[in-house]
């Protein structure tokens, strides 16, 4: 089966291409990309004007919860808000039940994906066995049944010795450790960035600095290994300043950034609504400075994608005192439309650097397919509305969960439609696009 992708804005940064070209996709591959393409046969998709044809978005840091954590989120219903959040693969924490630490439970989130058919799904496995940072788990075998990284995500490796070695092995297999970047010492039992917001409403504060030592002890460690290190949800200045300095000097280091983290600060504490649980998550939402300083990593390249951090909770978890309440909001479904809005249509970045934010660099990094519209690589194709007004409707969430300080927000673009192998895996119905169904 052909298709013949026609009219449209093709935006390729991996290639150099930013024009109206058409897109040819023969069964599951890309087989043509250029100007006035012959239909030869092709069924023919209109492209409206103004929809902007992408390679597939990559969310490298997402919470599917299955096994074990079904009423949270599956890897069906993950993968469903991520097709229609736009992106075409995700790649999902360790921190399951049981923790995705050997074969048996990587195999089993594959099996999950393929039957569910609509995202791509790339394990990530843990550090540590059970991530409890005593010994390491077995990286040979988690590369071999599939995995694309190593993390004890949720809490930051024990110790810089364990750090130490599971960069070195991950280096041999070619795999990055991302790693949650804190300071347990100082976070203590912090429910919230250490600031005048949480100090008025009497919440108990992490610093900044919590986090950007944990940047700096595995940049180091980085510097020292050779390896790939990957800085999870960074959210405070120093943090930034701290990748910057690793980067000048030649250490592999990468960084992502939430839509949260660039989008609301710690004001959101107390406004609109005093201990809205679903303002809280860690690393915390900080102060404004942390929040422009997002914004200018994000324009000058010095942050190198964006990530959701996904993290579904069910909706008692999240009703209780916000001392009580578990971090984390969920994202896929509102990650692009934020994205369009406060950084491409406020004019911090353009089209170009937001597709390479969400597609090229998260590629890059985990060392899988996508980020460009070659010809021969899998068509996984993301379709954006740049001018659609979207009015994000908690309730209406594909994902299982509802826990999002977004609803009622109106923005300014969204997803017209998301392509995985050729297939359509989403299709927005107030972007209509011709001979897309």
């Amino acid at each position: 089966m052909k298709r013949l992708l026609k009219g449209g804005r093709v935006v390729d940064p991996a290639n150099g291409i930013d024009g109206v070209h058409d897109l040819l996709i023969d069964g599951d591959r890309i087989a043509a990309i250029g100007r006035n393409l012959p239909v030869d046969g092709a069924d023919v998709v209109e492209i409206p004007q103004g929809c902007v044809v992408c390679p597939g978005f990559i969310d490298m840091h997402v919470h599917l919860r299955e096994p074990g954590q079904e009423h949270k989120e599956t890897v069906a219903s993950g993968t469903a808000a991520a097709v229609a959040g736009g992106f075409t693969a995700v790649a999902c924490m360790p921190n399951t039940t049981p923790i995705n630490d050997d074969a048996n439970v990587t195999a089993y989130i594959l099996a999950r994906a393929a039957e569910a058919g609509l995202a791509r799904v790339y394990p990530i496995g843990a550090v540590s066995r059970g991530s409890k940072g005593e010994l390491l788990a077995d990286i040979a075998e988690l590369k071999q049944a599939g995995c694309v990284a190593i993390t004890d995500d949720g809490h930051p490796v024990a110790t810089a010795l364990l750090l130490r070695r599971a960069m070195e092995y991950a280096g041999m297999f070619g795999m990055p450790v991302i790693e949650h970047c804190e300071d347990p010492s100082l976070k203590g039992d912090g429910v919230a960035h250490e600031g005048f917001h949480a100090a008025r409403l009497g919440l108990r504060g992490m610093p900044g600095a919590c986090e950007a030592l944990g940047v700096e002890r595995g940049i180091l460690l980085s510097e020292l290994t050779g390896s790939a290190f990957h800085v999870a949800h960074m959210s405070a200045r120093a943090s930034l300043r701290a990748v910057r300095k690793g980067k000048e000097a030649g250490v592999r280091v990468t960084c992502e950034v939430t839509p949260h983290h660039f989008t609301l600060t710690d004001e959101s504490l107390a406004s609109p609504i005093p201990y809205d649980t679903n303002v809280k998550m860690n690393p915390p939402l900080r102060e404004t400075a942390d929040r422009d300083a997002m914004f200018a990593g994000i324009a000058d390249g010095s942050i190198d994608a964006i990530a959701t951090d996904h993290a579904p909770h069910h909706y008692d978890e999240k009703n209780v005192e916000f001392d009580c309440a578990p971090f984390g909001i969920v994202g896929l479904e509102t990650a692009v439309a934020l994205s369009l809005d406060r950084l491409v249509h406020a004019g911090i970045i353009r089209l170009q650097r937001l597709v390479e934010l969400l597609s090229v660099n998260p590629a890059r990094i985990l060392g899988v397919p996508g980020g460009s519209l070659s010809v021969g690589v899998p068509a996984d194709i993301t379709i954006l509305a740049p001018d659609l007004r979207v009015t994000i409707e908690a309730q209406k969430l594909r994902s299982r969960s509802k826990n999002t300080p977004f609803d009622g927000w109106e923005l300014r673009g969204g997803v017209a439609a998301t392509i995985v192998g050729g297939r359509n895996v989403f299709v927005n119905p107030d972007t209509p696009i011709v001979g897309a169904t």
